[in-house]
């Protein structure tokens, strides 16, 4: 069976498009709802970032602890934003290539705003076998499109928590293997 190479899950939550947009594409912010994302170094934090934005994103999965170069690829206020992954590293990010590909759209609905988060796999050259061995490994026993679907839901959750003013979620490796931008 071939692997899956992009999964998303979507949430309603009760703001405008623009104000959860102008969060999502600030880098920085991501550590607020992420399970594993922890931010990011930005050119201007507390500013969303725009198409061509180089950052430097800091994760924390259990004891691991892993930066990723990063570059926003769309920046459409209030409807869409993405960038691409292409360099990790335990410190710097030193080993390049097609890593994966994170999005957000934002769609005005009835109750507010419907926000769909992706995860594409950048891997397509890998064999599958190959990267179920990697993916097992590196996730506790999970493949990353398993692994991503789960943490997608987390982050979301956490996402319209903090914007409808409800609960925080659990802070970032504190969770048993589920863990959002595991590429992040």
């Amino acid at each position: 069976m071939a692997r899956i190479m992009q999964v998303q899950d979507s949430i309603v939550i009760a703001a405008e498009p623009l104000a959860l947009y102008e969060q999502i594409a600030d880098p920085s912010q991501m550590g607020r709802w992420s399970p594993e994302n922890t931010g990011a170094k930005v050119p201007a934090p507390g500013s969303p970032a725009t198409v061509g934005t180089r950052f430097i994103g800091t994760n924390r999965r259990g004891k691991a602890r892993w930066v990723t170069s990063c570059t926003v690829t769309e920046a459409v206020p209030g409807k869409r934003f993405a960038f691409d992954v292409t360099a990790i590293g335990p410190k710097t990010p030193l080993l390049r290539g097609r890593i994966a590909t994170w999005a957000y759209t934002f769609e005005p609905v009835e109750e507010g705003t419907r926000v769909t988060e992706s995860w594409t796999d950048g891997r397509s050259r890998w064999p599958d076998f190959l990267a179920a061995r990697f993916d097992r490994f590196a996730t506790g026993g999970k493949l990353f499109a398993d692994f991503q679907r789960g943490n997608i839901a987390r982050t979301l959750a956490a996402l319209k928590a903090d914007a409808e003013g409800g609960a925080q979620h659990e802070a970032p490796g504190d969770t048993e293997g589920d863990a959002e931008d595991g590429t992040q």
